[in-house]
């Protein structure tokens, strides 16, 4: 994003193309961001880097089960126009090896 960082955001969907995520930052749509996914300890997704564009941007917000709004931001789905074989590998054993790839990993420095 010319050189501001977004902090922290959260994926809220993942599939093979790219990201959803939430945010309270109005960022344009044709947007480049430069991504490091961070997992909860016990994933091996340690340095998951992707260069995503924004393609679609909405208005969002929660609300309490009595519909009040606690929160209001952004929803921006983001697709992938770089990212490594590795991670690419990675991204889909993660998801549960729904789309086709290789069944070994591009290289054998990943072991799951």
């Amino acid at each position: 994003m010319n050189g501001s960082c977004l902090g922290g955001a959260p994926l809220v969907n993942a599939s093979e193309g790219g990201f959803l995520i939430e945010t309270v930052r109005d960022i344009p749509v044709g947007t480049e961001l430069s991504i490091t996914v961070l997992f909860p300890e016990g994933f091996e997704l340690a340095n998951f880097k992707v260069t995503a564009k924004i393609v679609w941007k909405g208005p969002y917000w929660k609300g309490d089960w009595k519909r009040n709004q606690y929160w209001e931001g952004y929803q921006y789905g983001l697709e992938f126009i770089q990212i490594s074989d590795e991670d690419r590998w990675k991204l889909n054993y993660h998801l549960g090896d729904r789309f086709e790839s290789e069944k070994n990993p591009p290289s054998q420095s990943y072991q799951p």
